[in-house]
């Protein structure tokens, strides 16, 4: 795994896009600080840019640093969670302009994957994720179902956890909105 990180990591901080594990399915990633990165994604998962992607944080000390105010529930659900749950915020900054919805939200999971958290602890910014298959296709759970499309496209395909026939599927997703308001996605 070790390899892995030093080369995604290289391959992150010149702005390209890598394929990876994580403790969903398996994604396509970038710097999720790095228009042009995230830019690429939606190009290679031929997407809108109009539906916004998720990223992963190591840690969710580090939820300030992207979101303005995080609402009181966050760190309750976040704290109770045992399966990967995505929480969609109100008010993100210092992202991507072309990562957030048109409402200004972000959507963060906080990750459990060794590789993930690794990397997202050395890059010191979040990662973006999403399911590393073309827009409308079936996420892809282990690493043989990534079309070979995809895999063309990628300027690093990690090694580490491709042999793993654990079949996963995405996080579940709730949106918090103002004044406690939430409402579950997925």
């Amino acid at each position: 795994m070790k390899e892995d990180v030093e080369k995604a990591l290289e391959v992150l901080r010149s702005g390209g896009v890598i394929i990876y594990p994580t403790d969903s399915v398996w994604g396509l990633g970038c710097d999720a600080t790095n228009e042009k990165a995230v830019e690429k994604i939606y190009s290679i998962k031929k997407r809108s840019d109009a539906k916004s992607m998720l990223m992963l944080l190591d840690s969710e000390t580090r939820l300030t640093s992207y979101i303005r105010e995080v609402p009181d529930i966050a760190w309750e659900l976040i704290e109770v969670t045992d399966t990967p749950l995505t929480i969609i915020y109100p008010d993100a900054k210092n992202l991507a302009a072309n990562l957030l919805a048109d409402d200004g939200s972000a959507g963060i999971r906080i990750t459990s994957d060794p590789f993930c958290q690794a990397v997202i602890s050395r890059l010191k910014k979040p990662l973006v994720s999403t399911s590393a298959n073309i827009s409308g296709e079936k996420a892809p759970s282990i690493f043989s179902e990534i079309s070979d499309e995809i895999l063309r496209e990628a300027d690093y395909i990690v090694k580490w956890r491709q042999d793993d026939m654990v079949r996963s599927k995405p996080s579940s997703i709730i949106k918090l909105g103002h004044g406690g308001l939430f409402t579950v996605i997925r």
